[in-house]
């Protein structure tokens, strides 16, 4: 028994010490099972819903209608009033001015014939004193050989001769010398009078002072510049042509060739709603080496408006001119506000309201529209005119009513109802 006993107390002995370390390692393998699946547990996402696919939206946008139509070209061009004849004026004898007319000043009017300054008249009229003595005593000579002529003739058929006397015997020389020396007195005279009223310089024209030189009681020459003046009745202005544009214009070639009316309004206040009429007359017919544009020359009949009664048009006054072209049969014009960089448009089909981009190339071009003939360009489509940043061909269109309209037809993630209005 006691043998028994020892033999259980040595194996409980060797059992109770193993115990604790079993527990120490088993505790944390435990321990990490469980955090594992725990954080299985917690980290499974739950199943989300399907959701349905979303339909693309509506891209709005406004719109226009397409029209047909025959459009009439007007080249558009800019240009400066100038006068169409200026000149130095210069006097055509010598003297000293003693007298400037008001007319005669800077920017003044006057008309042909006026005094515009006189030059100091003492000696031009002392010339035509003397001119007029000269003139009568060549007369006096000239009616004293007369006589004497008569009565040489008379001597000699006194003396019964038969022949004809020759030129001496009748002293011919000495009556033809002393005739001569009548005209040449008379057309010293007349040369004399020429002067004196040449002391008086006039006008040769209708016209105005563009700015005068010379200065009261200066000494001139008969080819000193007194001043610039231009002619009033009629201004010009240097119209370029486009090369693009002369196939839409008949211009004027010849002399005889029908005029083309042209148009011209204020270039520097754009407010100013005056409109003045001219006629382009002739071309230069030659283009310009670094522009390759072809100068028109436009005539505007009475700029300043001292018959007519409009603004004047003064010169040096830059312009615009507008000049009326040929007529573009069934065309399309397409407002400049609807065509994107690229010269590209975007098209809405009227039936489903469906977006579709276009490059164009027009045929002629104006600040307001660009005129084009395209197939794909029908009346079955709108334009539209919403600058649009993304919109790809297919997309559906919501076609927004302009200011003060009601809603037109939307296109929706739908199809549209059928029978609704698509026009703006």
């Amino acid at each position: 028994m006691e043998e028994s006993n020892k033999d259980n107390e040595s194996c409980g002995g060797d059992v109770s010490p193993l115990s604790p370390k079993l527990i120490r390692l088993a505790l944390p393998v435990v321990i990490l099972v469980f955090g594992f699946a725990v954080y299985a547990i917690l980290s499974r996402e739950p199943e989300e819903k399907k959701r349905p696919k979303a339909l693309p939206r509506a891209i709005k946008t406004r719109v226009a209608e397409l029209a047909l139509q025959d459009y009439e070209t007007v080249v558009r061009t800019q240009g400066i009033v100038r006068p169409y004849n200026e000149v130095t004026l210069t006097a055509q004898v010598s003297g000293r001015i003693v007298k400037i007319m008001p007319e005669f000043e800077d920017g003044a009017f006057f008309n042909e014939g006026d005094v515009l300054l006189e030059l100091d008249e003492t000696d031009f009229q002392t010339a035509v004193i003397a001119a007029r003595a000269a003139l009568a005593r060549s007369k006096t000579v000239f009616a004293q050989e007369q006589t004497r002529a008569n009565q040489a003739r008379l001597n000699w058929e006194d003396l019964g001769y038969d022949e004809e006397p020759n030129e001496l015997v009748l002293r011919l020389p000495q009556l033809r010398e002393a005739e001569a020396n009548v005209k040449s007195s008379e057309a010293q005279l007349a040369r004399a009078e020429t002067d004196l009223k040449r002391a008086k310089v006039r006008a040769p024209y209708s016209g105005r002072v563009r700015q005068r030189i010379v200065g009261l009681g200066q000494t001139i020459g008969g080819a000193t510049p007194l001043g610039t003046i231009f002619a009033i009745d009629f201004a010009e202005v240097r119209l370029p042509i486009a090369g693009r544009d002369m196939a839409f214009l008949t211009l004027p070639e010849e002399t005889g060739d029908p005029a083309v009316e042209v148009r011209l309004r204020d270039a520097l206040n754009e407010a100013n709603d005056t409109v003045w009429k001219a006629q382009i007359i002739r071309t230069e017919g030659v283009l310009d080496e670094i522009t390759l544009e072809l100068f028109a020359i436009a005539r505007i009949v009475d700029p300043f408006g001292r018959q007519s009664g409009q603004p004047p048009l003064r010169i040096g006054h830059p312009v615009v001119g507008f000049i009326p072209g040929k007529v573009l049969k069934d065309v399309y014009a397409i407002p400049r506000v609807a065509v994107r960089k690229l010269e590209n448009i975007f098209l809405v089909d009227k039936s489903d309201l469906t977006l579709s981009q276009l490059t164009i190339s027009p045929i002629f071009s104006d600040e307001d529209y660009l005129i084009v003939r395209h197939p794909a360009i029908t009346l079955d489509k709108y334009l539209a005119t919403t600058h649009l940043i993304y919109a790809p061909d297919g997309a559906k269109a919501e076609i927004l009513p302009e200011v003060g309209d009601e809603p037109v037809a939307q296109a929706t993630e739908v199809a549209p109802k059928a029978g609704a209005k698509k026009s703006t």
